[in-house]
């Protein structure tokens, strides 16, 4: 069923609400095949009424084959339901689009849970960026580096076995969606990867996927350097937590002294209260930060929806020094946001290119089994009208 007007206006403010939860009483009665079916059927819908970036999409569509509508029809419970849901989202081709629940061998998250960023460049696949840190850094994968093959199979044959299992063909986005969401591997198991280094030597490594690799690390670590205070912040965007962390890094700098906010490990995102914390110590006024579009609504109405987020200063909190923001393809989400945002502040933001994150995710619930798929709802923008997507930092 197509959500109503009113529905996305609720949907603005409170995205859990997108669709109702079962009442107790539904939810210790059993959910019938038919209705895990209906929510198969309906998903397509859901998506198309909401996805911020329908335009990207070939006829403004979500992508569909013969072998999809069939694993629809044919979905009779919850994890029927889960595999169609998880595939129907990979048709997307955004890394931002996920399910709320997986299978112990789902696909990594990717760029959470991935440390190769692949790229095709004519006939070849390059790595065109490690993680710092990550077992491929480990095993001294270095950008430059070609992607060769996927166990027993080339990267080419993986890719299109990968959209084949959709009845998709590999065109356009979906190429190097792939290529990286194989190289990330699944979660239950480690990855097979051949590679060609820059002088041609052929190397098959064995790696752990994230998921057994996290490492417990600070939200905020500090030091002092050439004078500089570095503030690196580990992934912990979403944490409430981190304002605190980073308030207290904070009172330990010289109320001159530069700063370096190092956000090249925060590639899960997290939300906007701890960004604001953050962008607080550097404004005096009430400052724009970052643009939103909801062109679902746009849709629906022909009247385009767009607003102007603000950051407001911190009383006892501000820093005049100079800031120096570094990001890379593991800043991500409310990392890029962030980013952003500081930019619109006069922050000189510097580094590689960011994980380029599709919008701003929310939660939308199936109507009969309330199975949550996360997609990008609204479009973000810099103050000056660049998509948050195609912001570019400047070289360090």
């Amino acid at each position: 069923m197509r959500p109503s007007l009113r529905l996305l206006s609720v949907l603005t403010f409170v995205p859990l609400a997108a669709y109702p939860l079962p009442t107790q009483a539904q939810a210790s009665a059993p959910i019938h095949a038919e209705a895990h079916r209906q929510d198969a059927l309906a998903l397509p819908g859901l998506i198309e009424a909401n996805y911020a970036y329908l335009e990207r999409l070939p006829g403004a569509r979500l992508a569909s084959s013969p072998k999809l509508t069939a694993q629809a029809e044919a979905v009779h419970d919850a994890a029927s339901l889960l595999k169609y849901a998880e595939n129907a989202l990979a048709a997307l081709a955004d890394h931002h689009a996920i399910t709320g629940a997986s299978f112990a061998d789902s696909w990594a998250v990717v760029s959470s849970y991935a440390d190769l960023w692949i790229e095709q460049v004519g006939p070849d696949w390059i790595i065109t960026d490690v993680r710092d840190g990550s077992p491929a850094a480990e095993a001294s994968v270095q950008p430059g580096d070609r992607l060769l093959a996927l166990g027993d199979q080339s990267i080419d044959d993986a890719v299109a076995a990968f959209w084949g299992e959709l009845g998709l063909s590999p065109e356009g986005d979906r190429a190097g969606y792939a290529a990286r969401v194989l190289a990330a591997g699944r979660r239950d198991r480690p990855r097979d990867l051949t590679i060609e280094t820059a002088d041609r030597a052929r190397r098959r490594l064995t790696l752990p996927n994230l998921y057994t690799t996290r490492r417990d690390r600070p939200a905020v670590e500090s030091h002092a350097t050439e004078g500089a205070l570095v503030i690196r912040i580990n992934d912990a965007l979403g944490d409430q937590a981190t304002i605190a962390a980073f308030d207290q890094a904070m009172a330990a700098a010289r109320p001159d002294q530069p700063i370096i906010l190092d956000l090249t490990e925060t590639p899960s995102g997290g939300n906007t209260m701890v960004a604001r914390a953050i962008m607080g110590w550097f404004v005096d006024t009430p400052s724009a930060y970052q643009v939103h579009s909801l062109p679902a609504e746009a849709r629906e109405t022909g009247i385009e929806r767009r607003w102007v987020e603000q950051v407001l200063p911190r009383p006892g909190k501000h820093h005049q020094g100079p800031l120096l923001v570094r990001v890379g393809r593991w800043t991500g989400s409310m990392g890029e946001g962030l980013a952003i945002g500081l930019d619109a502040q006069g922050a000189r933001v510097v580094g590689r290119p960011m994980a380029g994150l599709l919008g701003a995710v929310y939660d939308l619930r199936l109507p009969n089994t309330g199975l949550v798929v996360k997609i990008p709802v609204e479009r973000l923008y810099a103050v000056d009208g660049t998509p948050r997507e195609q912001f570019r930092p400047r070289p360090e």
